[in-house]
Parts: structure tokens; C-alpha cells; sequence
């Protein structure tokens, strides 16, 4: 199994590649272009999060716990959320996630279980696109694939290390196949996670308007009919004026009024 250092290696070498070509070949900014390359590098552990103790873990709860209430503010400040109301529930947020977010997740999650999938890694690519507060899809995109290309690096990395060379026989580890996985032994954590996927995707789909909301449909037809009623009320009603072009003169017998001035 690959150890700590080959996939801060790996990770950081294709964060580096992705992050350069989204800038000289895609035309996203610089900024932009080190935010992808820094998602790839530090999304190179995110796997290892189910490990539950060494230096993956405290990296990783150490960046998130800072990163994820910057992002919680500024989602809170759109909302129209009260600026000391807000700072209030990010340090709350930060306080309980550095202290009991990886006990917790000790708790929910074993090691190589369901945390090293393809699943895990769709949910872990939609939730960097819901929350990634921008106005431009596509630079949500990048942000997303950047988190993809990380965790999968990690993927990749642990099943070709669990590939052993004893001279010219190839031997499999244990651990083959349980990074790159669609399904786990666990049925509840399989539905759970295919479940969170489902429900990501809905949202992200929803988001870039690929999927109407129904309740948003049906306002909208609501709104519609109101707009039509309010539209066709003076016609029945007969508020409005008589349009003076619409009269018709009556030149009666005996006028001296010509037909044509």
C-alpha cells in the first residue's frame, strides 16, 4: 500500500499539470489555476480520512476545519445571514469540527470500507461543486474535477501497490480491489453512499438547470395565471377607455364637412 508521501507526491505532480493547463489552455485564471492545482494536491488524502489515526487525518482536519467555515460564511452572508450571527455559528462549526470531526468519523467509518470507492469520490467531487460559491459553472467544474483527479489518484495509487513482484511471479495483496470499488461488504454503508450520490447529483443538476424543481415549476404557473387574470380583468370589467380612434364620426345629412380635407 502506498504510504503517506507517494500520494502527496502523486497527487501534487497532476494537481500541478491540471492546474497549468486549465490556465495556458482552457483560459481560467492564475487564481484559479493555483486553486485547482492546491484541491488536487490536498484531495491526494482525502481517502485516507477512514484511517482514522496518522498524518492524513490531522492534515486533513487541520485544512478543512479553517476552509470549511470560510465557505460556510460566505454561503451564510448570501443568504442574508446577520454578520455577528454568522461569525457565531463558523466558530461554533470550527470548533466542533477540529475537536470531534475524526472521532466521529471513526465511528461511522472502517478502514478501505466504503471511504476508498468510486462512490465516495463522486459525493466528495459534488459536494466541492455545490459549495464552491461562484457565479461561472465551468469554474465550479474545474474546481470539482480537480477534487476528482486527486482522490482518484489515491485510488489508482493504492491498487497498483497492492501488486507484488517476487521476482517474475506477480502476487496480489490483501488489499486488492478494495480501493477501486463500486460496492463494499457493508449493505447499509452501500446504500448510503449510493443514496448521498443520488441526492448530490439531483441537487447539482437542479443547480445548472438541467432538472426543473417541481415546486419551483408549479409557482411559476401559479404566478403566470395571476399574471393573466390581472391582465384580462379591465377587458371584463370595462375599465378601460374607449380608444378615440376607434370611434366612428357620423357625418349625417346636410353637414358641410367634405370626405376629404
Amino acid at each position: 500500500m502506498a504510504g503517506y508521501n507517494e500520494h502527496i507526491g502523486f497527487s501534487g505532480v497532476l494537481g500541478l499539470i491540471w492546474g497549468t493547463a486549465a490556465t495556458w489552455m482552457f483560459g481560467f485564471t492564475p487564481v484559479q489555476g493555483s486553486l485547482v492545482f492546491l484541491l488536487t494536491w490536498f484531495s491526494g488524502m482525502l481517502p485516507d480520512i477512514d484511517s482514522q489515526t496518522g498524518r492524513p487525518v490531522r492534515e486533513i482536519f487541520g485544512v478543512v476545519s479553517v476552509i470549511g467555515p470560510l465557505i460556510l460564511m460566505q454561503h451564510l452572508l448570501a443568504w442574508g445571514g446577520d454578520p455577528e450571527r454568522v461569525l457565531l455559528l463558523v466558530i461554533l462549526f470550527y470548533i466542533a469540527l477540529r475537536n470531534f470531526g475524526a472521532p466521529l468519523l471513526g465511528k461511522l467509518c472502517v478502514h478501505r470500507g466504503m471511504y476508498h470507492s468510486v462512490p465516495a469520490l463522486l459525493i466528495a467531487a459534488l459536494t466541492t461543486f455545490l459549495f464552491y460559491k461562484h457565479d461561472d459553472v465551468w469554474v465550479r467544474l474545474l474546481m470539482a474535477s480537480g477534487v476528482s483527479i486527486g482522490f482518484l489518484s489515491h485510488l489508482i495509487l493504492d491498487e497498483i501497490y497492492s501488486v507484488q513482484w517476487t521476482g517474475a511471479r506477480i502476487k496480489l495483496a490483501k488489499s486488492a480491489g478494495s480501493a477501486l470499488k463500486w460496492f463494499g461488504h457493508s449493505i447499509p454503508a452501500n446504500a448510503f453512499c449510493w443514496a448521498a450520490v443520488m441526492f448530490l447529483g439531483y441537487l447539482a443538476l437542479s443547480d445548472v438547470g438541467l432538472i426543473v424543481n417541481p415546486s419551483v415549476t408549479s409557482q411559476q404557473h401559479e404566478q403566470n395565471l395571476e399574471l393573466d387574470d390581472a391582465q384580462t380583468e379591465p377587458f371584463e370589467e370595462g375599465l378601460l377607455p374607449e380608444d378615440p380612434e376607434s370611434k366612428q364620426v357620423d357625418l349625417g345629412a346636410g353637414t358641410d364637412a367634405p370626405f376629404f380635407q
